[in-house]
């Protein structure tokens, strides 16, 4: 077969040149493996064949046909991947998020006069809702719900105000001092 026969051959064929339209629109490395494989079957390339040149599974090559088969190009589309089903419902996730927001850890029974923290937080969400995260999986939650946390600083309860106060202006003035 001749490549202008090929060419010419390909201009007639409506679901080649869609193929060709969604590789050239395409930016996506794995969607253009994809509309290749097909474009490849559809010039009659063996699948065994196919399977060397994309450095795909026989098994691969075949879902990808099959998808196109069934579903046309739509079918060869990526599909985010789901995950790991979350430890609460959005609507328990939404009560965390305004708990967090509006309310300290006294408020909902916890003896704390601070600010919330991945621990308080991890053991009221396993007191309220019977689901324990880990200290890492709290602060993942935090996270996907847009709120930040810092590490607690701690102040000494014994220290002498004045001196703390001496030391501040100390620290201001040292740091207003120029380089030499």
């Amino acid at each position: 077969m001749k490549l202008p026969k090929l060419l010419e051959e390909d201009r007639n064929n409506p679901e080649i040149m869609a193929l060709k339209a969604a590789i050239k629109a395409n930016k996506d490395l794995r969607m253009h493996e994809r509309y290749q494989t097909i474009l490849l079957d559809l010039h009659g390339v063996s699948k065994k064949d196919i399977s060397k040149i994309i450095g795909r599974s026989l098994s691969t090559v075949y879902n990808y046909i099959n998808a196109y088969r069934q579903v046309g190009i739509q079918g060869l589309r990526l599909k985010p991947p789901t995950g790991r089903k979350p430890f609460l419902t959005a609507e328990q996730e939404q009560r965390v998020y305004q708990t967090i927001v509006n309310q300290t850890p006294v408020d909902v029974g916890f003896p704390a006069k601070m600010n919330w923290t991945s621990p308080i937080i991890q053991k009221w969400i396993e007191r309220d809702f019977g689901v324990l995260y880990s200290d890492r999986g709290t602060r993942e939650l935090l996270y996907r719900l847009k709120l930040n946390f810092t590490v607690p600083t701690y102040t000494l309860a014994k220290a002498d105000p004045a001196k703390q106060e001496a030391f501040v202006q100390e620290f201001e003035e040292y740091k207003k001092t120029p380089e030499p």
